[in-house]
């Protein structure tokens, strides 16, 4: 995988429309602007937008309806507005429960390409986040076998959640879903795949670039599911569930193929696998490390499975969304010079 760098100087060699006249769009989080627990290729655009635009998307947290918020602690007046309008009117639901802004269609993109998602901004849109887990639910349900809820503030000024009395964790936001549509019909917000979606990757913050294989005209790009932070794991099924809007721009590459998402942070090269199973889901991204390393840095494949042996950590994302996810991060910084 080439550095974000690299790809936006290779200009129109390699994407379609990143020009100068390259336009801003924002879109916010409306009734008629959400899918309430899927994907979808037969959905149909909220926004168009062109290869190489910029879209600012609001989103809302998966913390429950205004009245259960409230009754859990959080005032009325913490709540973003536009939550109650969309509990309200939109009956499309399922069959997951992720509120996903979208879809936008980018419309150079085809099946067979890849969008690329840079994430440019992540901005915090409440002052609490939430954490729960459910009845059947999560990593050890046999142990939990029952439901729990807490309201967590959040200090956006500094950064923190306040968990519980000296508790304070660094705040890092991200997106746990961002995804494109698959092929066909309506697909379940929770597990993650080809598609990307419901990732739950928390290496995906402000600064890194996602890069997803497209399966349906337009690609069909939602995100949601914000969270203000995360352990790799996520293991009661939940996170500091909150609010964010997040400014991306996407681009389409002609050129480029992937079988699963790939992503780069400014400091690392992420590949990453899915499956029901964790081994399976283990095997997808060690051999994603692999191909990177053989198609994008010219390794042998025998050195390849060598050096992400040695240089790479195979690290489980999470175990909790119906398909596990594991991801293999590879620093940049062993690269000073790999031969052509």
């Amino acid at each position: 995988m080439p550095s974000l760098k690299s790809l936006l100087s290779l200009g129109t060699l390699l994407a379609v429309g990143t020009t100068a006249s390259a336009a801003d769009f924002t879109l916010l989080a409306t009734p008629t602007t959400v899918a309430w627990g899927y994907y979808s290729g037969q959905s149909k655009p909220v926004l168009t937008v062109h290869s190489g635009d910029t879209v600012t998307i609001q989103t809302l947290s998966t913390c429950g309806s205004p009245e259960r918020m409230i009754a859990e602690g959080v005032k009325p007046e913490q709540i973003p507005p536009y939550t109650a309008p969309i509990y309200a009117q939109v009956t499309d639901k399922g069959p997951g429960g992720h509120i996903l802004t979208g879809p936008v269609a980018i419309a150079e993109a085809e099946p067979g390409d890849v969008l690329e998602v840079q994430i440019l901004k992540v901005e915090l849109d409440a002052d609490f986040a939430c954490n729960g887990f459910g009845l059947g639910r999560g990593f050890l349900p046999m142990e939990f076998p029952y439901s729990r809820s807490k309201i967590i503030p959040l200090d956006r000024q500094k950064l923190i959640a306040h968990f519980a009395p000296g508790i304070d964790l660094p705040l890092h936001p991200f997106f746990g879903s961002m995804g494109v549509a698959p092929a066909g019909g309506k697909i379940d917000s929770a597990p993650p795949f080809a598609h990307a979606g419901n990732l739950d990757n928390k290496e995906l913050v402000a600064g890194t670039t996602l890069y997803i294989p497209v399966a349906a005209k337009g690609a069909l790009f939602q995100a949601g599911d914000g969270h203000a932070g995360q352990g790799n794991g996520e293991v009661d099924i939940t996170a500091l569930e909150t609010y964010l809007t997040g400014t991306f721009r996407l681009i389409v590459h002609k050129d480029r193929h992937l079988l699963w998402p790939r992503a780069e942070t400014p400091t690392s090269y992420i590949t990453m696998g899915f499956s029901k199973d964790l081994h399976e889901a283990a095997e997808h991204a060690v051999r994603e490390m692999i191909d990177f390393l053989v198609t994008e840095k010219h390794l042998s494949r025998d050195e390849a499975y060598m050096l992400t042996s040695v240089a790479a950590d195979v690290d489980i994302t999470q175990l909790v969304d119906g398909n596990v996810g594991v991801h293999t991060i590879l620093p940049k910084r062993i690269f000073t010079g790999v031969p052509k």
